[in-house]
């Protein structure tokens, strides 16, 4: 490829919209140019990477038997409503009429579209296990996209569709892919990767575990023991809190005047927010005259996925306006009614002395003993853990919360889809069953992203070999010079014709200095310089970008060379 007919720009500013480093970066490079919110062009040099990282997920889900295939991007509604996910999934799904009036979505997962395509095709227990994966474009329409590639609302990615006849079937294929995912992400030169246990959210299931590249720019929060292998989003992650040691009083109706929030109370009563008992309100799915209040230990937050596990609805803040309940001071006694559902999370548990609300504006209580108060009670874990908390596995270990991006996922569906869509397979002793299915995600562009955000330096880019776009950058100084431009269009052709990928910086009007910064920041991995100084010697420098090393080589022995270079420097 020639530098001077590639569509993009490099510029030295950072675009005023990019709020992480891999966003500034591959804006900067001409890599990527946003169209709307959450949504991107991909230029060539993006693309091309793309395709790498697609052609090392692809080699790897061959690896484990995988059956590429493609299904549609538009699908009717009737699809959705076999498996409930039409009227449960909310705004983030686009839906539309089509021409005649029927009802149809775009796909944003692609489970349905699996089970539509094996049932009455998958038949026999004697065809399964079987995977089906596809690479493709989804759409969701993402109310928090940001970070460029990170987070958006049009992406590609990889999900793939396993069957099986037996939970344990489900579960030695699961551990192929928990492997296999670890072998892509070894390949794509990711270093900081970890698996955690998961929620498995709208997708279903009870066993899931997400990849995370832990990075300060992460939006999710990932616990890690210090002792043992134990680690999970704080999502459902468990642990054990230490109890605050306080004597029991009696309890007293306090007035507390415009003092509300957990800060604000605190400071009226001088204490610390772990002797307090916090109210958290939700509506839920389905219960328009109901509302759900969940009470914790004033210093923890809680987990509204493992709410969601346990009611069994998807949840969102209550507008406490529609309500008799007085914000800023609900608390738990004398708190009955058939319009309220009550949760009380385990770091409540045996706790007593807390200030709680009263139930009564302007006013809360202080010396709440909840084994003594509250006999009626029932506890669950609902809260998120925190720094501190031991291990729930080994009991020693302290728990560390580290942020961080997920670039991949994995899920034990069971039958979630395969029996209200009533796929069946007839077993070997005449009776049929609908198989168990697991799903496994990648984003492709995420993943584009995480690369750029983990090994970017001060000066740009910095690909490996395995997805760099290109692998070489030809970088001819004094193009005016009849010696640089032959030796330079030989050596092009020379490196193309070795199956290098390489790119001809061929712009005369441009000083040394800026192709070599355009070089650093495009990110690629060597550069190799031909100039009339080194040409004196017969010599071309070549330089490599990870590490910032120089050596000068003889032109007649730079193919050989780079050819090998480039493919020892595959992994």
């Amino acid at each position: 490829m020639r530098l001077s007919k590639l569509v993009g720009e490099r510029t030295k500013e950072t675009p005023a919209s990019a709020t992480v480093k891999s966003q500034a970066l591959l804006m900067r490079a001409g890599y990527i140019k946003q169209v709307s919110n959450g949504i991107y062009s991909m230029l060539t040099p993006a693309q091309k990477v793309s395709c790498k990282i697609q052609n090392i997920i692809r080699q790897e889900m061959n690896k484990i038997d995988g059956q590429e295939v493609l299904f549609p991007v538009v699908m009717p509604r009737e699809m959705w409503d076999e498996s409930g996910r039409y009227s449960s999934i909310g705004s983030e799904m686009v839906r539309f009429k089509d021409r005649t009036g029927h009802d149809m979505l775009l796909g944003m997962t692609h489970e349905e579209a699996a089970v539509h395509m094996a049932k009455n095709i998958v038949k026999s227990y004697e065809q399964l296990p079987c995977m089906i994966y596809q690479i493709q474009t989804k759409f969701r329409d993402e109310a928090r996209s940001r970070a460029g590639l990170i987070r958006v609302r049009e992406f590609t990615m990889k999900d793939a569709y396993s069957f099986h006849t037996s939970q344990a079937d489900l579960e030695e294929y699961y551990n192929r892919v928990y492997n296999a995912y670890f072998n892509i992400y070894k390949r794509l030169g990711l270093k900081n990767v970890i698996a955690v246990a998961s929620d498995s959210g709208m997708m279903g299931g009870k066993v899931a575990h997400e990849y995370m590249l832990l990075t300060d720019i992460g939006e999710d929060s990932i616990a890690i023991c210090s002792d043992c292998d134990y680690k999970a989003n704080v999502e459902v992650a468990t642990g054990i809190l230490d109890k605050v040691d306080c004597v029991s009083e009696e309890l007293k109706e306090v007035f507390t005047g415009e003092a509300k929030t957990i800060e604000e109370i605190c400071n009226f009563f001088k204490i610390n927010p772990s002797q307090t008992c916090k109210a958290v309100c939700y509506a839920m799915e389905g219960e328009q005259d109901k509302s759900l209040i969940v009470f914790v230990r004033g210093d923890l937050d809680v987990s509204e996925a493992k709410v969601k596990a346990i009611i069994g609805k998807d949840i969102a803040p209550k507008d406490l306006d529609e309500t008799l309940l007085v914000k800023g001071n609900i608390g738990p006694l004398g708190l009955h009614s058939d319009s309220l559902i009550v949760l009380f999370d385990e770091s409540l548990k045996n706790e007593n002395n807390l200030v709680c609300g009263a139930n009564k504006e302007g006013y809360h209580i202080t010396g709440l003993c909840v084994e003594r108060d509250l006999l009626w009670a029932k506890f669950a874990d609902v809260s998120k853990v925190k720094d501190g908390e031991l291990c729930p596995i080994c009991g020693k270990g302290v728990l560390k919360v580290e942020r961080g991006v997920e670039i991949g996922n994995i899920f034990q569906l069971g039958t979630k889809y395969t029996k209200p869509m009533n796929m069946l397979v007839h077993m070997p002793d005449g009776t049929e069953l609908n198989p168990i299915m697991g799903c496994y995600g990648i984003g492709v562009g995420r993943n584009l992203a995480c690369i750029a955000e983990e090994s970017a330096d001060e000066k740009g880019l910095v690909w490996n070999m395995n997805v760099a776009p290109w692998e070489v950058v030809l970088c001819p100084l004094r193009l005016d010079d009849e010696s640089v431009l032959t030796k330079a269009e030989n050596l092009y052709s020379a490196l193309k014709d070795a199956g290098v990928d390489v790119l001809y910086d061929d712009r005369a009007s441009v000083s040394a200095g800026v192709k070599f910064a355009d070089s650093e920041l495009m990110g690629i991995p060597v550069r190799v310089v031909i100039s009339p100084r080194s040409l004196a010697d017969n010599c071309v420098e070549v330089s490599f970008r990870q590490t910032g090393e120089k050596q000068m080589m003889s032109y007649d022995d730079a193919v050989e060379f780079l050819v090998k270079f480039v493919a020892n420097s595959k992994f």
